[in-house]
């Protein structure tokens, strides 16, 4: 009977020790399988607790290989909500009604979707082979976010290399054939998910007041979204949803000389206000919209140039030619003489606001013009960082002409540096034309003279001025001309009597030099003044000029409109002398 039971014992402790050394087994086995997890950092760890795939902390060293949908949208690609058919996405603001806001986790996945599309658009034979296996090498595609069904993870390119060695030879033809659509396809990802942080970008306008008043010289309104602009009602509308609580209204004369009533009294006024009821639309556009005004001190030449030309260039350039401009005040004649300004900014025909009886639908407006220091361009505050610079060579390209820059004296043989002088008829004129230009030629220079005022043909004159080294005149509008002298040309100033300096150098000589031109101010002395006909040596206006200064009408009276120069050309004759050793550098 003992025996019995010691056999009986002896049994069960042989199949505890079974049993432990079993367990003991498992859990080093399991000790070793989470050393190997933790140290390698397999895939597995790539997806959350909810079995989403975290592509931000996705090894960008591994390939990830992207399903590429047929024509008929078969594939996960087709089941897929958040997929756009890159067919339908249009292009500029139409596409804006398309694209629907995502959060900031979807954001990121279209950023990867992005750079995976580049991966694909360069992958060189491997990826095209790989789409000919896959059977994706001809029709329509679309480009999906990897996910748990439809991506493959390598850490090797073993896998590859073997099924390329066991594929068919792939022809030239067809090997350039996929990596078109590759890199196609790499494209319209890429402007998806532009399209798309654009998309959240415009979020941010919703946010935003509707105009900036802040500016000294120019009013602004700037809008994206879904915009009403009916002229017979002289309004422009940001159309609001219906749970919106914003309530804006604003009153803008579109012309940038903010507070001079004189200028502004006889201009259209706007109202640019949120709302929530609007009539319906008769015209669509596809591009933005630039209200702004004519009219105003148009017809001067600085004018035209400080009021109008140089904020729509600043304005307007971003856009490329897609834009659409509407012009409160219009005039005719005035749009005539600079046609080929607004063809360079503007592909569609101008509207004009005043007369036009159409609701006109945009998604980006801008009521107003980007404005600053007269004749001047600020590229800390204008879009892009437009610069004098910019519109200089803007304008030199408009009407084609052919300098860029002055060449040295000597690099041209047998010629001469040419000197344009702008002369004026009425006032502030050379009283002594003659002697100055006897005095040019002998110093070397060839002369020109021209004379420039509001009918001057623009295309003639400004292959005039393109073609001098140096152009000068007595302070006035034609010194805007400037805009089409090439680069590193000099413009000589001559400041009339009366302690105007300052306003010069505001009109013309700070612009001159943002525009990469050589600038020289010359002052003239009490004896080359007309004055000296209308008032005795000893009077105030020759010993405190700066007592007239009692507003600038009474200045431009006193001292433009009545005033002449004869130029002593001993004393003038070193300012040539040092333009003609800058030309030499």
């Amino acid at each position: 009977m003992k025996a019995v039971e010691r056999a009986k014992l002896v049994r069960s402790l042989r199949q505890e020790s079974r049993r432990l050394r079993l367990l003991v087994l498992v859990i080093g086995f399991f000790l070793v399988t989470l050393t190997f997890v933790v140290v390698s950092k397999p895939d597995a760890l790539l997806f959350n607790l909810n079995g989403g795939l975290s592509v931000d902390q996705a090894p960008r060293s591994l390939l990830i290989r992207q399903t590429v949908d047929d024509a008929r949208g078969q594939g996960s690609a087709a089941q897929d909500p958040k997929v756009v058919d890159d067919d339908d996405q249009g292009t500029g603001e139409e596409d804006d009604e398309k694209r629907v806001l995502t959060s900031e986790p979807e954001q990121a996945k279209n950023e990867e979707e992005t750079t995976t599309s580049r991966l694909l658009g360069s992958g060189g034979e491997k990826g095209e082979k790989k789409g000919k296996d896959e059977g994706h090498q001809h029709g329509h595609h679309k480009m999906t976010l990897p996910t748990v069904s439809n991506y493959t993870i390598r850490d090797t390119e073993d896998s590859d290399n073997a099924k390329q060695e066991g594929s068919p030879h792939v022809s030239a033809d067809s090997k350039h054939e996929a990596e078109t659509k590759l890199g196609a396809v790499a494209d319209k990802t890429d402007a998806k998910g532009r399209s798309r942080q654009q998309a959240l970008n415009n979020a941010g306008w919703e946010r935003k007041p509707l105009c900036d008043f802040s500016n000294f010289r120019a009013n602004v309104c700037e809008m994206r979204g879904n915009i009403k602009i009916h002229p017979n009602a002289s309004s422009v509308m940001y159309m609001e949803p219906a749970s919106s609580k914003r309530n804006e209204q604003w009153k803008i004369k579109p012309y940038p000389r903010k507070g001079d009533e004189l200028c502004l009294g006889k201009l259209r006024e706007l109202t640019v206000k949120s709302s929530k009821v609007a009539p319906e639309c008769t015209k669509y556009h596809n591009v933005p919209a630039v209200v702004f005004a004519l009219t105003g001190y148009t017809g001067n030449l600085f004018h035209d140039f400080t009021d109008v030309l140089v904020p729509l260039f600043t304005t307007a350039s971003e856009f490329n030619g897609e834009v659409q401009f509407l012009i409160t005040d219009m005039a005719v004649w005035w749009t005539n003489k600079y046609h080929v300004v607004f063809e360079k900014l503007s592909k569609y025909p101008l509207i004009d606001f005043n007369k036009d009886g159409d609701v006109h639908c945009f998604k980006h407006a801008i009521v107003g013009l980007h404005a600053y220091m007269e004749f001047t361009i600020d590229p800390t505050k204008a879009p892009h960082n437009y610069s004098m610079v910019d519109f200089n060579r803007f304008m030199r390209r408009t009407y084609s002409l052919p300098r860029d820059t002055v060449s040295a004296l000597g690099e041209i043989p047998k010629s001469k540096p040419r000197l344009l002088i702008i002369s004026r008829m009425k006032t502030r004129m050379f009283l002594n034309l003659p002697e100055i230009i006897k005095m040019a030629e002998e110093l070397g220079f060839e002369v020109v003279v021209e004379e420039a005022n509001v009918s001057s043909d623009l295309s003639h004159f400004s292959k005039v001025v393109n073609s001098v080294d140096v152009m000068m005149g007595v302070h006035g509008a034609g010194l805007t001309n400037c805009v089409f002298l090439p680069d590193k040309a000099t413009l000589i100033q001559i400041v009339p009597w009366g302690g105007i300096e300052g306003v010069c150098r505001i009109d013309f000589g700070n612009p001159s030099e943002q525009m990469g031109l050589r600038y020289k101010q010359y002052s003239i002395a009490v004896h080359e003044s007309s004055l000296t006909d209308q008032y005795p040596l000893d009077h105030e206006i020759f010993k405190n000029p700066l007592a007239f200064h009692k507003g600038f009408e009474f200045i431009r009276q006193t001292f433009m409109d009545k005033q002449n120069v004869r130029l002593d050309c001993n004393r003038f004759r070193p300012v040539l002398l040092e333009t003609l050793d800058q030309l030499n550098q």
